[in-house]
């Protein structure tokens, strides 16, 4: 079974894991060339003193990490999960999910980009953390997972491109999403946090080579 608790031992600490998912938006972006099409973004200016990479796949299902001075927090939802809100008899969150999230980053969870209209609860399934200065990622303790389901939190399926960080699986990814082949070796090089240099972008997609595409990308690259 994979769940949170798993993802929780296969997360990078949250310098890498923040490059990474920086990398990720610069591919998506580059790839897609529009942004109406791109699953993974960075958002730079999220709160004061906070940004966030953001997860959509288009079909219900998204993540948020957030990285905040006080900490991470990473929210997933999974919709076809019976961990979700909609899923449980009062719409509230799964038992266990958020119940020991820390008071300093708690306050997160109630943005309203999390709360769907007329649900109280926030869009989660899976909940992680780490409070700065830990040096362990974090999980509800007491999460009784339903039975029957490999991934009952979604959390396999949510964070793989987080948990499995290697340059064949975030090719095979973008291959898959985009249905053209994508140079590993192009893939390679923004995931190292090397500069998107027009060559690059040309190999990544080659109608996706102009000024404004750069400076979009570059504006939430990874530093050299």
């Amino acid at each position: 079974m994979s769940t949170v608790h798993e993802t929780a031992t296969l997360l990078p600490d949250p310098a890498r894991l923040r490059a990474h998912l920086r990398a990720l938006a610069v591919l998506d972006a580059t790839i897609s060339a529009d942004p109406r099409f791109c699953q993974y973004t960075f958002d730079t200016a999220w709160g004061p003193g906070e940004e966030a990479a953001l997860m959509d796949n288009g079909s219900g299902d998204d993540f948020c990490v957030l990285f905040t001075p006080a900490g991470v927090l990473i929210r997933g939802f999974d919709h076809e999960s019976e961990m979700s809100p909609y899923g449980t008899d009062d719409e509230q969150v799964w038992p266990g999910v958020i119940d020991d999230v820390p008071a300093a980053l708690r306050p997160l969870l109630d943005a309203p980009a999390f709360h769907d209209e007329g649900m109280d609860a926030p869009r989660v399934t899976a909940c992680l953390w780490r409070e700065t200065g830990d040096t362990t990622w974090r999980t509800g303790r007491a999460i009784d997972f339903p039975t029957g389901s490999a991934d009952p939190d979604g959390s396999g399926f949510l964070f793989r491109l987080l948990t499995d960080r290697s340059p064949e699986t975030v090719q095979a990814h973008f291959e898959d999403c985009y249905e053209h082949p994508v140079p590993l070796e192009a893939i390679h090089h923004v995931l190292a946090g090397h500069p998107l240099t027009q060559p690059v972008a040309a190999a990544l997609n080659p109608a996706a080579t102009n000024d404004a595409l750069l400076r979009r990308t570059t504006s939430f690259a990874p530093p050299a």
